[in-house]
């Protein structure tokens, strides 16, 4: 297949090498040191699951060089969401399918205003990886699984083609009839951690030992559980129990993407994260008190150390 990883970072960058190892026609799209990086010495990938090195690898900044391909895996951070958006139009022939493995629950809008909503597919993944430096993604653990499907829930040739090549690259993925319930069930419990280890600059072990922050914590996944409910998506019974057990499994000092954003002055994802539980419950009229106050929190260092 002919694949576009737009957002050669840790997500992309692991499952695009993936990938291209596996024989696929893979073009990532990057920018500066990195891009600079993959362009002089390939992309490579250390992992537990076996390391790699793709070199030479097809790698620009511009997506009008690629072309018309068969998926486009998106992987940048929320607030490039509508610049890949539009930089996807370049990639659109008429099977073309978009696909989002964000962190949030509001790109599938973006991506279906800019390229028309026949385009695009949901999906979500579940690993731990990182630029570790240019031209390097360092992927932590062996966990490392994708999940998506068509909208409407039904089968299609374009998707189980894109499962079958994830399969030849020994790719955990898992091809969904509910992919808004993966969606939302997923950011029921990233919203929660993400903003209440920003908040609290601690991480997930400090956070569900102290009963007010445990608390907290549970009443911010209740939170987006209700947002679901009344956006007409399901969800487990059961959500928040899952969660807040998933919560006590995890490393005592695992932390999250948006805390290490924080704590290095980087821009935060947060107008996506709590910010969107807290306008999607406005609009639907269910109140989100505990995930207003993770926004006001942290809304003065949402730009980064330079904002």
């Amino acid at each position: 297949m002919r694949i576009a990883i737009y957002g050669t970072g840790g997500v992309g960058g692991y499952y695009g090498a993936r990938l291209a190892a596996a024989g696929e026609d893979v073009h990532f799209i990057a920018r500066g040191a990195h891009l600079e990086a993959i362009r002089a010495g390939g992309l490579r990938v250390r992992s537990k699951n076996g390391d790699l090195h793709i070199n030479p690898a097809q790698v620009t900044d511009d997506p009008a060089t690629i072309g018309p391909v068969d998926v486009v895996m998106v992987a940048v951070k929320l607030y490039d969401t509508e610049g890949a958006a539009e930089g996807c139009k370049a990639l659109i022939g008429p099977e073309t399918v978009v696909i989002s493995f964000q962190n949030g629950v509001t790109a599938v809008e973006t991506f279906a205003a800019a390229v028309g909503a026949g385009h695009v597919a949901g999906g979500a993944t579940y690993i731990m990886s990182e630029v570790a430096e240019p031209g390097v993604i360092a992927h932590m653990g062996t966990n490392a699984k994708l999940i998506f499907g068509e909208l409407d829930g039904r089968g299609s040739k374009r998707l189980a083609d894109f499962h079958a090549a994830c399969g030849k690259a020994r790719i955990d993925a898992v091809l969904s009839n509910r992919i808004m319930t993966d969606i939302w069930s997923k950011f029921s419990f990233l919203a929660a951690h993400s903003g209440m280890t920003a908040l609290t600059r601690k991480p997930i072990g400090a956070i569900r030992s102290d009963p007010d922050t445990r608390a907290m914590f549970q009443a911010a996944v209740e939170e987006v559980c209700a947002v679901a409910k009344a956006k007409g998506v399901s969800l487990q019974d059961n959500q928040t129990e899952r969660n807040m057990k998933q919560a006590d499994s995890l490393p005592e000092q695992m932390g999250s993407s948006q805390l290490y954003d924080l704590t290095h002055g980087k821009r935060l994802e947060l107008p996506w994260l709590a910010g969107a539980v807290v306008r999607l419950g406005r609009e639907l009229g269910v109140p989100t008190p505990t995930h207003a106050a993770i926004y006001a929190g942290l809304k003065l260092h949402a730009d980064g150390a330079g904002g």
